[in-house]
């Protein structure tokens, strides 16, 4: 009996000095200092490409060398550097039938230093009629490996300047081209031929590991997105206002940015995680998820036990303080495991409420997802009624920095059940997702 006491009495102290330890570690002038460096003017949107970047990398990185962690698979810093190739277009020309069609009109996606397309080359001619939903049909043919020109119907027209705005760059260039047309309805003739300049230029996501002392093969991983849309109007559709041209980004991620360097701090402090944990913080999220997906090749998805992707948490959610949703809850059981291990506390995990929005396979969760990894975003994010969404007014202001304080120490809470080894999530059927 009395060693069941003593246990009990040693049991209630760890617990009490677990609180004391994250209360101390995880706290609103901390989590608010970080929150207020990364979404500050002076990163100037933190765009892919840009000084802005490099300059809340060398943060990120000052951050994870402060806290103590090592470098991934033993690199010199904590960039994981990768490169991206870039195409900008100086001349296009189109004839259609005998008739030269105005640039206007035409939008290129091609990695071809010199663009030559005729219907005796191989290249197939498709089209996007009038009343055929536009977005599937547009993505269909933007992201086929084939030779294409794409005949789409007038009345499509004003989508042109949105597909202007997708980025020409990725990491892993084809040597196809696809050339949207607006306007004509057939072409049995005609000539394209084009000249782009071809760059590649290098990103990093910044990674921080700190080893697991049982279990140090099996990895836990906490992410966020550290870049956003920088200065100017980049996003697809969106305006500026006049007087803040600078889109901070402060909820979309820094927020989620901010989130993974507490959860290193606090993690780092209690020393006692069983599985290796690796700290992520992913580039290129807002032009392809590039970052995310050159991460995820670096790594044995068999023995990722468990992926938390961190992507606006600094509102409430639709439930209000103290509380958060899970995209994917179904896929798998990490969601329960975080549930339980909440019971009793005033904080909730709810299951995606916007699953119309496929936000499981829209974030930087999703390449992991797509290997079995019980990947998932936690956010809070009202994706039906988000005011600062992709917007200049996403400012720290706009946050409730005291509610983003409990949600972050909620997920160091719920998590430690699977940072320490006891529970294990079950994985994500792949083979499903694939068929998506």
């Amino acid at each position: 009996m009395k060693k069941i006491v003593l246990s009990a009495v040693v049991l209630c102290s760890a617990c009490m000095l677990q609180a004391q330890n994250i209360n101390k570690i995880i706290n609103t002038k901390d989590v608010t200092k970080i929150e207020k460096v990364l979404s500050a003017d002076d990163m100037q949107g933190r765009r892919a490409f840009t000084p802005g970047i490099d300059k809340a990398s060398s943060y990120i990185e000052s951050e994870f060398k402060k806290i103590g962690l090592q470098t991934f698979n033993g690199a010199k810093d904590f960039k994981q550097e990768f490169s991206m190739t870039e195409s900008k277009n100086v001349s296009l020309k189109v004839l259609i039938d005998g008739k030269a069609i105005d640039k206007a009109d035409v939008v290129s996606f091609s990695y071809q230093p010199q663009l030559a397309m005729t219907e005796k080359s191989d290249v197939q001619v498709v089209k996007i009629n009038a009343g055929d939903k536009f977005g599937p049909k547009f993505y269909e043919y933007y992201q086929s490996e084939k030779n294409l020109l794409v005949l789409v119907d007038a009345s499509f027209k004003p989508r042109i300047a949105n597909m202007r705005h997708i980025p020409q760059m990725t990491a892993n260039p084809g040597g196809n081209s696809v050339v949207f047309v607006f306007g004509p309805t057939d072409a049995t003739q005609f000539s394209i031929e084009g000249t782009n300049t071809i760059t590649k230029n290098a990103l990093n996501n910044v990674v921080g590991v700190l080893k697991g002392k049982s279990k140090p093969n099996e990895y836990v991983v906490f992410s966020g997105h550290y870049d956003h849309l920088g200065v100017g109007s980049p996003a697809e559709g969106v305006e500026h206002d006049a007087t803040d041209s600078i889109y901070n980004g402060a909820n979309d991620d820094a927020a989620g940015t901010t989130a993974v360097i507490m959860l290193a701090k606090y993690f780092k402090k209690l020393n006692n995680n069983e599985r290796t944990i690796l700290f992520t913080t992913f580039v290129a999220e807002e032009i392809g998820g590039y970052g995310a997906q050159y991460f995820s090749k670096q790594l044995n998805p068999d023995q990722v036990m468990a992926m938390f992707n961190l992507e606006m948490i600094g509102t409430e959610s639709k439930w209000g303080k103290n509380s958060a949703y899970i995209t994917g809850f179904e896929k798998s059981s990490m969601g329960e495991i975080l549930q339980k291990n909440l019971q009793g506390s005033a904080f909730k995990f709810y299951p995606d409420p916007y699953p119309e929005q496929q936000l499981f396979y829209r974030s930087d969760n999703a390449t992991l997802a797509k290997l079995g990894v019980p990947a998932h975003t936690i956010s809070t994010s009202k994706m039906d009624s988000e005011p600062n969404y992709h917007k200049v007014s996403d400012e720290i202001e706009t946050l409730d920095m005291v509610n983003m304080t409990q949600i972050i120490k909620a997920i160091a809470i719920s998590s430690a059940t699977i940072v320490n080894g006891k529970d294990t999530p079950s994985r994500v059927d792949s083979s499903a997702l694939s068929r998506k």
